[in-house]
């Protein structure tokens, strides 16, 4: 992989993360960013395709439950 597409990853993952600033984002928006987010790290981490779509599952189930622990108000 190459160092300009990790850069590129790294850098839309957190344009990413700022996106529900000043808004209140549904369940389903945390989930979809939260699923965006997992894949992405998975992709560029080089995992095999059947590890991105569980780290996808991983990512938008901690997206729409992070608000329930509070770790994102």
């Amino acid at each position: 992989m190459s160092k300009t597409f990790a850069v590129a990853a790294v850098l839309s993952a957190l344009a990413l993360a700022g996106c529900t600033q000043n808004i209140q984002p549904t369940d389903v928006d945390r989930a979809a960013i939260g699923a965006a987010a997992g894949a992405t790290i998975a992709k560029v981490g080089g995992r095999k395709e059947s590890d991105i779509y569980k780290a996808a599952a991983i990512g938008a189930a901690g997206g729409a439950l992070c608000n329930d622990v509070r770790l994102c108000q």
